[in-house]
């Protein structure tokens, strides 16, 4: 095993990735846990959010940074 270096990450994809699975998957989560509470329509816009965050996510990444 070695040392990574990450000196070469700019600080907007850092935020760009942290923000992004923060977004993603406290959506995810809150999903399931109204899918737990028997309130299944709000948890498939949970679902949904969660969906069409981590494409915006992935468009951007794409647009930005590759």
């Amino acid at each position: 095993m070695s040392l990574v270096n990450v000196s070469e990450v700019s600080a907007g994809l850092f935020i760009l990735g942290a923000v992004g699975i923060l977004l993603i998957l406290s959506l995810l989560s809150l999903g399931i846990l109204r899918m737990f509470q028997t309130r299944y329509r709000t948890g498939w816009f949970y679902f949904a959010g969660s969906v069409v965050s981590a494409i915006v996510f992935f468009v951007l990444l794409n647009i930005w940074y590759v």
